[in-house]
């Protein structure tokens, strides 16, 4: 339909009775050009997409499963629980730990189950918790990332405790014991090789949505422990006049391998990495930061985070600043300011999420903010409305989520997240948007609203559903943020029906409803859109 007949149908329309109002109209894919005095800025307290993520943590049982050896029935009743707790504080993503340590929450095909799942390691839990993760995400329009850990083998040094097929105690030489942990040892290229393969299991059979890497590359530094792998030096870095650059290679060449990897299997997986937050105090490198942190990434992870960014290896990097505002050697406010200015000067199309610290809220003495402030964390997010490099948060960990100390996550949920988000698009992986819906349709007569709609072509992750007076007809600018944005939905099969209620709507009052297909890149397909 084109522009003056929807305009004439909307016109009609208003003089209709509410109940009687059935009638489809499509509305534009893209922005068309706007009058002069039209402005389509969005407001940033309402952002379209942004990413709002949760970490679930497994290793040592820190979020999920509570505990070893609880029946698969209640395992699932937690994590859906979690789940539930996510959608409550409008999250759209969680981070689940798939792979603490060297091991499994599916059935590897080159790794033994977790321990954290059943208390032995190699113990079938009896059902699948990674198949069981993403169908429940989804279900609830969760965007899933699977967290994987590539180095660290287990969590003390008795490499004979692990199970006798255990691929560290096949291959003892890849094996390092450095400070109370055992290590991969990330300098052997069969290692790295190793990593790929062990995590590429689990994104060709799963329908993932993310691979996720935390801060854990090199382990930090423990004491004047030196890490030792002089010998795998002297074997493979004849190409290195120095050890700290033939480290970082050896990072670079595992997360280079790793997403050529993931995007040749599947083009829209997105791969993002969570390091420390400080690259480089400004005292080592002018680049670097102005902070005074007692740990760089660069020097001590062996991890070059800025040249991921810049140079657009990864699609998103989430740097961990976990300090409140004001605070001297690393300030929230100094490092989100640095880290904005690395997307900005590079025009990196790399995404941009903060992580926060919410488990340091009502417990860390490092800053009396943490301790007796509930706004601060709120007040986190209203500082990243200053830069529109910044997509997203991720709040670490579940568990304080659902603890909710001093009402700080009920607050960043009333002060920020009162509308939905869809996903943070990326074009470089897909632009391509779902097919609009058909037989869009509304029945109510104020309160409740019921929509139905079917959706058919290329498939949508999610359906967005808007809601306008009915008085006015919907402009082009109107659907730049999330005002007026009160729903989102989880696609169902392709060709199936999907209703929506809308319990909110004012009895009597006329309101126009366009609904638009959405899939897991946050590509939106055209418009459709009635009258009730």
């Amino acid at each position: 339909m084109d522009h003056l007949k929807r305009r004439n149908f909307l016109t009609a329309a208003a003089g209709v009775a509410a109940l009687a109002t059935l009638t489809t109209v499509d509305a534009p894919a893209a922005l068309a050009a706007t009058a002069p005095h039209q402005s389509c800025e969005p407001d940033p307290s309402t952002p379209k997409h942004q990413l709002r993520g949760m970490w679930i943590a497994t290793v040592v049982n820190i979020d999920w499963p509570s505990k070893p050896g609880l029946s698969a029935d209640e395992q699932k009743r937690e994590l859906v629980s979690l789940y539930d707790t996510a959608v409550e504080r409008g999250y759209n993503t969680v981070v689940l730990q798939v792979r603490p340590t060297a091991d499994a929450f599916w059935p590897s095909e080159h790794e033994p189950w977790s321990k954290y799942l059943t208390g032995t390691q190699g113990k079938d839990p009896g059902y699948d918790p990674l198949g069981f993760a993403i169908e429940e995400a989804h279900a609830r329009d969760l965007r899933i990332h699977g967290w994987f850990n590539p180095h660290r083998v287990s969590m003390d040094t008795d490499l004979d405790a692990l199970v006798p097929d255990h691929p560290a105690r096949l291959h003892p030489d890849w094996v390092v014991a450095y400070g109370p942990k055992l290590y991969y040892n990330p300098g052997i290229p069969a290692v790295t090789e190793f990593n790929i393969a062990a995590i590429m299991d689990a994104v060709t059979r799963y329908d993932l949505d993310g691979v996720h890497f935390d801060d854990y590359f090199y382990p930090y530094p423990v004491g004047t422990q030196e890490f030792p792998d002089d010998d795998t030096y002297a074997t493979y870095g004849a190409d290195f006049d120095d050890k700290a650059e033939w480290r970082r290679d050896n990072i670079n060449r595992l997360v280079k391998g790793l997403v050529a990897a993931i995007h040749e299997a599947k083009p829209h997986v997105q791969f993002g990495v969570s390091p420390f937050a400080v690259w480089r105090n400004i005292a080592t490198d002018p680049l670097g930061s102005d902070t005074t942190a007692g740990a760089e990434c660069y020097d001590d992870l062996y991890a070059d985070t800025r040249r991921w960014l810049r140079e657009e290896w990864i699609d998103y990097l989430c740097p961990q600043i976990y300090w409140a505002e004001g605070f001297a050697p690393a300030d929230y406010d100094v490092l989100v300011d640095w880290w904005a200015r690395q997307v900005r000067e590079s025009g990196s199309h790399t995404r941009l999420y903060i992580g926060q610290a919410t488990y340091k809220i009502g417990t860390s003495t490092q800053s009396p903010e943490w301790i007796d402030d509930p706004q601060e964390m709120s007040n986190h997010l209203t500082k990243n409305q200053e830069y529109p490099e910044v997509s997203g948060d991720i709040f670490y960990n579940a568990s304080s989520v659902v603890a909710d100390l001093l009402g700080a996550t009920s607050l960043v949920t009333a002060q920020h997240y009162q509308r939905p988000a869809l996903q943070p698009t990326m074009l470089w992986l897909d632009s391509r948007a779902p097919a609009p819906v058909v037989s869009l349709h509304a029945v109510g007569d104020g309160n409740p609203v019921t929509l139905s709609w079917r959706s058919f072509g290329r498939p949508a992750s999610t359906f967005a559903i808007y809601r306008f007076d009915g008085s006015s007809e919907p402009r082009d600018c109107d659907f730049v943020d999330a005002r007026h944005l009160v729903a989102t939905v989880a696609a169902g099969t392709p060709s199936g029906g999907t209703r929506w209620t809308d319990q909110t709507a004012t009895p009597g009052e006329r309101y126009t409803y366009v609904v638009t297909a959405v899939d897991e890149l946050g590509n939106e397909s055209r418009r459709r859109a009635t009258r009730v």
